[in-house]
């Protein structure tokens, strides 16, 4: 929680006002941060100065890993996240290439696990990382990125958390994730749960032993409304750590991709204060 406060004050104190013109909105504004997580010791990094929404940023990252392409597909495992940029976004509802109620084009996931290749075939980035993991492999390019420029008029929304490279030393895999832009009182309190369940499960299911994850972050901002709020949160006390627990019978990215629910993830020790509302943008 340290460094997840520290970052909240850097930007209220040093952050710079500067209108997003997607959203029309203001919003404090920092370039560069850098967070660490320690998957080796369970030190889940969740944010315990308001309840947080745990399983929702487990299940979205669940759903990329599955390559969907549908809020209701999300919705059925979890989590609401994709509801407002699927279906609110004026952008994306007046966008040809968008077909129907809760689509949401060919986003993160999709990038992740169908790739299009010039000659229309198709790259699963995630298997080929996996299957290197597992074996031993470490060819210093174990990445899966959704950043494609070339298709963001078929997606509702760029990626914000765009590219994860893994790697091995020895028996230990680490993880380095890479973040355009983030919404530190929304975005963040999802990110940084993504980024460290997805070390545990990747290390769970090729054999390895997680060791630390990387979060780096390019624009950090707090929007003029949630303001406020965030004054008020970052004078709370947070209390220690949880640990995640993970289901030890998921053994395979298949399994991943088919039974897994969020009833195979537990949260133990988890503290916190009142919940807070923060204003979101589509």
């Amino acid at each position: 929680m340290k460094q997840y406060l520290d970052l909240c004050n850097r930007v209220l104190k040093d952050g710079v006002l500067v209108h997003n013109e997607r959203t029309g909105k203001n919003c404090l504004t920092v370039i560069d941060a850098n967070l660490e997580y320690n998957v080796k010791d369970n030190e889940f990094p969740i944010i315990t100065t308001r309840k947080s929404n745990w399983k929702g940023a487990i299940a979205e990252i669940i759903g990329y890993i599955r390559g969907y392409d549908n809020a209701a597909d999300f919705r059925k495992i979890g989590t609401k996240t994709w509801d407002a940029n699927a279906n609110l976004n004026e952008a994306w509802l007046n966008n040809p290439h968008r077909k129907g109620e809760d689509d949401m084009g060919r986003v993160y996931g999709v990038q992740g696990r169908s790739w299009q290749r010039p000659d229309g075939t198709h790259l699963d980035q995630l298997k080929k990382v996996y299957n290197h993991l597992k074996n031993g492999i470490d060819d210093r390019g174990e990445i899966i990125t959704f950043y494609n420029p070339g298709e963001f008029e078929l997606g509702c929304l760029r990626p914000c958390m765009h590219t994860h490279t893994f790697s091995l030393l020895g028996d230990e895999l680490y993880l380095t994730s890479y973040q355009r832009s983030c919404d530190i009182p929304l975005g963040l309190n999802y990110n940084q749960i993504q980024v460290f369940t997805f070390l545990a499960l990747m290390a769970q299911i090729t054999g390895k032993k997680p060791a630390k994850a990387f979060h780096k972050i390019i624009n950090a901002h707090i929007y003029e409304d949630q303001i406020e709020p965030m004054k008020e949160q970052v004078l709370r006390e947070p209390f220690a750590s949880p640990k995640l627990e993970i289901n030890p019978d998921i053994k395979t990215l298949e399994d991943l991709e088919t039974w897994v629910t969020m009833d195979d993830f537990q949260l133990v020790g988890y503290e916190y204060h009142p919940p807070i509302k923060y204003p979101f943008s589509v």
